[in-house]
């Protein structure tokens, strides 16, 4: 199981890179439109994930800032925000190493933010929520950037295993 997780991990990170290379060519204007998400354009899709990925890595070790709202933009510029999800992918990717297989069988505790209250669950289903939440929001960013005529690059986890060689033992 930890390396299936070590997998997603660098999958997410893998992924991200590649969208925000593609993000990084739109213009102002096509960056912020409200394009009809959920959380309306790149930008606000963009700072979700983030914000998801920081409230769940708070949950999960205990340290790291934990935004109070799922539509938080945690920063403006684009510059900012890719620098702190790569700095976010790399917290994960650290997060899972140090995790043991007794870790991904045990349980942990959090309150959760929309209808406050405490929840105890196992981790490691957790863990594939939070992979799961990710690959969601990065497809609906590659849908804006298809629709803003952009050519969106393929996130397929087997071409990540091809790239890497991660997972195909």
């Amino acid at each position: 199981m930890k390396q299936h997780f070590a997998m997603m991990a660098g999958y997410n990170a893998w992924c991200n890179e590649r969208l925000y290379e593609v993000a990084a060519q739109l213009s102002e204007a096509d960056y912020r439109a409200d394009r009809g998400a959920f959380f309306k354009s790149v930008h606000g899709t963009l700072n979700h994930i983030l914000v998801a990925d920081r409230i769940w890595m708070r949950r999960f070790t205990g340290e790291g800032e934990a935004p109070n709202r799922l539509d938080a933009i945690l920063f403006e510029s684009f510059a900012e925000l890719r620098a702190a999800r790569e700095k976010e992918d790399a917290r994960i990717v650290a997060y899972i190493d140090r995790l043991s297989d007794a870790d991904l069988a045990g349980r942990f505790r959090y309150r959760t933010i929309t209808n406050p209250k405490d929840v105890e669950q196992p981790l490691a289903p957790a863990l594939m929520h939070f992979f799961n939440h990710q690959t969601h929001h990065r497809g609906q960013v590659h849908c804006l950037l298809t629709g803003l005529g952009r050519e969106s690059p393929a996130l397929d986890l087997m071409l990540f295993q091809r790239q890497t060689g991660i997972g195909m033992s």
